[in-house]
């Protein structure tokens, strides 16, 4: 819908060069986030996205966090770009005061749309393993890295604490609070931290298709497996969303997964990504950020599959006990 911008967000455009001086921006509120706002702007020079975080989350319980992430996520995607190009969008201008920067516009679909319709392609899912490795391997280790992206508290506010810490109240006997903080103490490259088909553009076409990753909020130098296993959790909620296409999707999970350990392994991140990945199921229904898709029935279903994997040395392990 039609939306006016904030002051900061046009000022930021004009300060920038991207709008000239006379020029009065139309903007379109776009839908979707719960953690910022979006406005796709049409200017002379063309289409722009404008992201600035918000202080409280729009989600139905408290979960506020602090507006510099947006700074953060910037970053990532400027470091994401360097280790692979074209992985996220160009940013072009920002303002870390104000929580605000400007990116390109990519006119691309969401690999979520394409899985609700059930078009589940394995040689995508692989890009997308892939590719998250290579971002994870050319930061790993990198001490300079580490010092930028030294957000243990936000990555604690917006994703340990509603997924891990508040699921571990509801499920006391799973030891999910001794999972994040181990997780929060591994530190070994650049996390993304929300790697969900709602944040990965499909670009390109046919077997040149490749994936463009948005909404890096919860950008932190710490755990890869944390990525990876949040990925691979939402293609098993797939399984339960479009029954029709379970096969496919879990297919799609062991491509990503190869793909992504062919390219980068880093100590036991293997058996790390399979510990968090039935923790990181139980909390997309009794965490704080539940899925917006699933029954009662389809609940009770991921809490009996997840309870199940628990224990699983092994992604591949893990697959094996969800599929049968």
């Amino acid at each position: 819908m039609n939306a006016s911008l904030p002051d900061e967000a046009l000022t930021l455009l004009r300060r920038s060069g991207l709008a000239a001086a006379a020029e009065t921006p139309r903007a379109t509120a776009l839908s979707g986030g719960v953690s910022s706002d979006i406005w796709r702007v049409e200017l002379a020079r063309g289409p722009v996205c404008v992201k600035r975080a918000l202080p409280r989350l729009r989600v139905a319980q408290l979960w506020e966090a602090p507006i510099e992430r947006n700074r953060y996520e910037r970053l990532w995607m400027e470091a994401a770009r360097l280790a692979a190009p074209g992985s996220a969008p160009q940013i072009l201008a920002n303002d870390d005061a104000a929580g605000l920067f400007a990116m390109e516009c990519v006119d691309a679909p969401l690999w979520k749309d394409e899985l609700r319709q059930g078009r589940a392609d394995p040689g995508f899912a692989a890009q997308v393993g892939g590719t998250l490795a290579r971002i994870h391997a050319a930061t790993a280790g990198r001490e300079d890295v580490a010092r930028r992206f030294a957000t243990d508290e936000i990555f604690y506010a917006i994703r340990l604490e509603p997924y891990l810490v508040a699921t571990a109240r509801k499920h006391p006997d799973l030891g999910l609070m001794e999972l994040s903080s181990l997780t929060a103490k591994t530190k070994v490259a650049l996390v993304h931290g929300d790697v969900s088909p709602k944040n990965i553009l499909v670009g390109g076409e046919g077997p040149a298709r490749f994936p463009v990753f948005l909404d890096a909020e919860c950008a932190w130098y710490g755990d890869p497996a944390f990525d990876l296993a949040f990925c691979l959790n939402h293609l098993l909620l797939k399984c339960v969303w479009v029954p029709r296409a379970r096969a496919a999707f879990l297919e799609c999970f062991q491509a990503l997964a190869r793909s992504y350990l062919k390219e980068f392994s880093f100590g036991n991140l293997d058996e790390r990504a399979a510990s968090l990945l039935p923790a990181l199921l139980l909390a997309r229904v009794d965490g704080k950020s539940p899925v917006e898709y699933l029954d009662a029935p389809g609940k009770a279903f991921v809490r009996d599959k997840a309870r199940a994997m628990f224990g699983a040395k092994t992604l591949e392990e893990a697959w094996r006990r969800f599929s049968t």
